[in-house]
């Protein structure tokens, strides 16, 4: 049972990689219903059973036994949201520094200042927090969750084991094509705003005439809405593709298949679908929000536009196209920057940075 766990679960099993690959031991452990131990690439999965555990005191005791019992230097918690875990875990535990990263988390809401004065006195004991942009972290400072003191650390949340192939081969596997062939992958929701983005397309279809747009998308409370606006604009006739839901086994085809990759998103916690697509040499043209601009090396790679703006992704799609880099220089900075060396290498170095920090706090 807990093996298809580490099967479905691809962010536990690779977060935990990469952070192996910067040449620190990692071992996982997880909350789960009974006890089990994998081991899997060098990596230990722990499964510790707190299925009676009344609250977040007697979880962080099994939890904190754990812990003791590998000799732990540093605890890596996922998700800023389990910070009553840490806390608790701290007070059993108080020389084990504590490193929580964000996973699209969001502070208390400033309606509920009881829940900010909790997660302050909780993020009073852990000793740093990572974001995929430095910025990211402001709305919890300005919440005053985040003591000024606290480090805060810019690591790409993940990474992709996307790799890129030959174009030709993936559009003849999957139908795509396009001078430019554009893909969008993410919910037809309102928050990635592919309303900005059939706008945007469609002004820049008067200036790529060979342009194409294919959409692979899970959920679509927008459906409607993006089917009203393409037919707005006859020049999408026939130029708009809805691909519905995709296995995410053939994402990685449509992503070498693709010329350009495209974003509306107004916010995200990092943006697997962009990580993906500069994993597979796909160049982006996606928004100027603070975790596309970490990822894109500050818009070093590809194009960024104003969310919201379709006269601005009209100008960024026919630049990009217009000035497209040669095959592989997305994926080379991939590697330099977004792979899972890349990103072991940083946290290996959080890592030794938080132990020193905590054991000069302690003296």
């Amino acid at each position: 049972m807990h093996a298809d766990v580490l099967r479905q679960w691809h962010s536990l099993v690779d977060i935990a990689e990469i952070a192996a690959s910067g040449g620190v031991r990692v071992s996982v452990l997880q909350a789960a219903s009974r006890e089990d131990r994998i081991v899997r690439d060098g990596i230990e999965y722990r499964f510790v059973d707190v299925s009676e555990a009344k609250g977040a005191p007697e979880r962080s005791h099994r939890l904190a036994a754990a812990l003791q019992e590998l000799g732990a230097d540093v605890l890596h918690v996922q998700g800023l949201a389990f910070g009553g875990d840490a806390f608790a875990i701290s007070r059993r535990l108080p020389r084990l520094p504590i490193l929580c990263q964000d996973h699209a988390d969001h502070p208390p809401s400033r309606w509920r200042p009881w829940r900010r004065l909790q997660w302050r006195r909780w993020f009073a004991a852990v000793s740093a927090v990572s974001f995929t942009a430095p910025e990211q972290a402001q709305p919890f400072i300005d919440a005053g969750v985040f003591a000024k003191r606290m480090q805060v650390f810019a690591i790409p949340e993940s990474t992709s084991r996307f790799t890129p192939g030959d174009r030709g081969l993936a559009r003849a596997a999957t139908g795509l094509h396009g001078d430019p062939c554009v893909l969008w992958v993410g919910h037809l929701a309102r928050g990635k705003d592919p309303l900005a983005v059939i706008d945007g397309i469609a002004r820049a279809a008067l200036r790529l005439p060979g342009l194409q747009l294919w959409c692979a998308y899970g959920t679509a409370p927008l459906l409607d809405a993006v089917h009203q606006r393409m037919a707005a604009y006859p020049q999408l006739a026939g130029r708009v593709h809805l691909l519905g839901k995709v296995p995410h086994a053939r994402i990685e085809s449509l992503m070498r298949a693709a010329d350009l990759f495209v974003s509306g998103s107004h916010a995200e916690g990092s943006g697997y679908a962009l990580l993906e697509a500069l994993a597979c040499d796909a160049t982006p043209v996606v928004t100027d929000i603070p975790p596309f601009r970490a990822l894109t090396g500050d818009g070093a790679i590809g194009r960024l536009w104003p969310p919201g703006d379709p006269e601005r992704l009209s100008g960024a799609l026919v630049d990009a196209w217009s000035n497209r880099a040669p095959p592989g220089r997305v994926r080379d900075h991939f590697d330099a920057t977004l792979s899972f060396a890349a990103v072991g290498r940083r946290w290996a170095d959080a890592y030794a940075r938080v132990v020193d920090s905590h054991a000069r706090g302690a003296r």
